[in-house]
């Protein structure tokens, strides 16, 4: 039988046909569970990628093509490391990751400025970078606000807050230890807030003897000025402090102290007082009746207060004293004086000497800027030469004593600064330095004992308070002659 060699040869290529067919499939087989396992790692990292979205029924790509095109975009990462998703927060799709967005802060700006002397509210915004107008707007925003911020003091602190755009946030101001304002934008307004710190209070001693000054003899007390100036006023209608004082006179006091946190920031109220002048001694004791009126008294509870405060203004010294014979340096002429002058600096408030009703404010000639108070029918005082009046006060206003009703300075004919004070009886002139003063009534006799209860313990304490001190000084002075 002959053989058919193309039959035979035929045979022969089948073999390495199927071979090579099986190797193709294997091969794809390999391919696509390679680029599964690929892809699936791919699209956890790569979130701008989303498989699901692709489109693979279009019958015109084959297989390997879609496979190709996949392939290419899935290995394309963007490049974190600069432009504006290096800065954003980046969200993520990690539904292991349970904390809370994190929302970066606002890029706002601080200014902190303290106040200067010559500083107003307008320069303090100039120097923040604010316009006027803006500044208009806060202080109509609250008269609170309006007074606070144009009531500025050398180095008080004032902090302004500014957004990224340079606009005003909030105003902070803290002018002491016990007080924190704040002025916040709230919407197209702003809103005012006063945050008070509740001091503690503190009992204190002092003990002073005039050499040279009062003031001086207050500073090594340890006395404040403001303190000082309260005994002074306690004891205004027994002794003038211009005229009066003599050396050795000496004082004692019990007054309170404020503290925040242990520090001082302040002084309360004066509780109790002893002034030594030229040997006579007098007492004060400050007490608060039913009606929450405040008044000082005598030791024994008869009234310090007069009708009249002897002298309505604190004074560095008296310029001129009434006289019938006086030569003016202006009018360069003699002429009656008939007042006293009390030299001030400007700006120095002038009190009401008592309550009456005001039935002269305005300029009056050579007093200058003048107020005149009627006191009942037989009193009247004329103050002049005022820089300005106190706000709020007119002809037929009723005041009362110690209550300010304008401020020294040198309107009319003054060649400074001082205050022209008349004291006038029945329409006559007489001298305010040395008239008689009518006396206000004591304390009643329904309040007299609980007064005295109040009052006993305080002079007690200052007598034994004050030969303890005086003791240790003797001590100290022995110890030091012994060496």
């Amino acid at each position: 039988m002959i053989e058919n060699p193309l039959a035979k040869k035929k045979k022969s290529f089948k073999v390495p046909l199927v071979v090579c067919s099986g190797a193709v499939v294997l091969g794809l087989g390999l391919l696509l569970f390679s680029y599964k396992d690929k892809t699936s790692t791919d699209t956890l990292t790569d979130t701008t990628i989303n498989p699901a979205n692709e489109q693979f029924n279009d019958s015109s790509m084959s297989r390997l093509e879609v496979l190709s095109k996949f392939t290419q975009r899935s290995l394309h990462y963007p490049d974190l490391s600069s432009g504006p998703l290096a800065k954003a927060p980046q969200k993520t799709n990690d539904r292991h990751n349970n904390s809370p967005l994190i929302v970066l802060p606002t890029n706002n700006t601080v200014v902190i400025l303290k106040v200067e002397k010559g500083d107003s509210l307008s320069t303090l915004f100039n120097k923040a970078g604010l316009p006027i107008s803006l500044m208009y707007k806060v202080l109509d925003s609250s008269a609170d606000a309006k007074r606070l911020l144009t009531q500025l003091i050398i180095n008080q602190q004032v902090t302004f807050t500014l957004d990224e755009a340079g606009d005003l946030l909030s105003i902070v101001t803290k002018p002491n230890m016990l007080n924190t304002y704040s002025i916040t934008k709230q919407g197209e307004n702003f809103q005012f807030l006063h945050n008070a710190f509740t001091p503690t209070y503190k009992e204190v001693y002092a003990y002073g003897v005039i050499n040279s000054s009062l003031f001086a003899a207050a500073d090594k007390a340890g006395v404040p000025h403001n303190m000082i100036l309260e005994i002074a006023n306690a004891f205004g209608y027994d002794i003038d402090f211009a005229l009066d004082l003599r050396q050795y006179d000496e004082f004692e006091a019990i007054f309170e102290q404020k503290l925040v946190k242990g520090k001082v920031v302040g002084t309360g109220n004066l509780l109790a007082a002893r002034f030594v002048n030229r040997g006579k001694v007098f007492t004060a004791v400050r007490y608060v009746n039913k009606k929450g009126v405040v008044a000082y008294y005598r030791a024994d509870g008869t009234s310090m207060k007069r009708a009249f405060i002897r002298t309505p203004v604190d004074f560095t010294r008296i310029s001129s004293t009434f006289t019938l014979g006086r030569y003016h340096p202006i009018l360069n002429k003699i002429r009656a004086h008939k007042g006293v002058d009390y030299a001030a600096p400007t700006g120095t408030a002038i009190r009401a000497a008592g309550a009456g009703r005001i039935v002269e404010r305005g300029w009056k000639g050579g007093y200058g800027n003048a107020i005149v108070i009627q006191h009942g029918k037989t009193y009247s005082t004329l103050y002049g030469h005022m820089s300005r009046f106190a706000p709020d006060l007119k002809v037929g206003s009723h005041v009362q004593q110690g209550q300010t009703i304008g401020y020294v300075g040198m309107t009319g004919l003054a060649t400074g600064p001082h205050l022209h004070y008349e004291f006038r009886v029945n329409g006559q002139h007489v001298d305010p330095l040395s008239v008689k003063l009518p006396m206000a009534d004591p304390i009643s006799a329904q309040e007299k004992a609980h007064f005295l209860a109040l009052s006993q313990p305080l002079m007690k304490e200052m007598g034994e308070k004050k030969a303890v001190m005086l003791a240790a000084k003797a001590k100290e002075n022995d110890n030091i002659n012994q060496e």
